[in-house]
């Protein structure tokens, strides 16, 4: 069993149960160990959309990198995930932030998530549960990655 860091997003329809269904459907592959509270948060990259929920869990799962990447992609589809533009609304979305300690880069996936470190909707969630991990690539606790983008004052953020 490999450990794992999820984040879980939401800004179209109902969100909250949005966020309920993924994490249901995610404990049929990921045992849940934790999950943050939900946050509301400012729309990143594209800004004229609805505000999202987002929430981040840990948990264990027997699935591979890329095997949990298609689960997660299942179930964006069973929740009515359409595609859209990049960085535009969504019914759900799901991200690996990390895989034990692994380091991933190939076309179809990265991990640790790429720009996990950029955004407070990702490291405010992740802090609360986890913030002693250390990011393997960059060699920084979660909490001080969060501290890091909240001076640089890339913290725009509701609670």
């Amino acid at each position: 069993m490999s450990l794992v860091y999820l984040a879980l997003g939401s800004n179209l329809g109902e969100r909250e149960a949005n966020l309920r269904a993924a994490r249901e459907r995610l404990a049929t592959q990921v045992r849940i160990l934790k999950t943050s509270a939900v946050y509301e948060t400012e729309p990143w990259g594209f800004r004229e959309q609805p505000a999202f929920l987002n929430q981040v869990l840990k948990g264990q799962t027997a699935l591979t990198p890329l095997e949990l990447l298609d689960f997660l992609k299942s179930i964006e589809a069973a929740l009515g995930r359409e595609e859209n533009f990049r960085y535009g609304p969504r019914v759900i979305d799901l991200d690996i932030l990390f895989y034990g300690r692994q380091v991933l880069d190939i076309q179809r996936l990265q991990i640790p998530h790429p720009r996990l470190h950029e955004r407070a909707f990702v490291l405010v969630p992740l802090a609360e549960i986890a913030p002693g991990l250390i990011h393997p690539v960059l060699r920084k606790r979660v909490s001080t990655l969060l501290r890091d983008a909240a001076a640089k004052d890339e913290v725009h953020f509701w609670a």
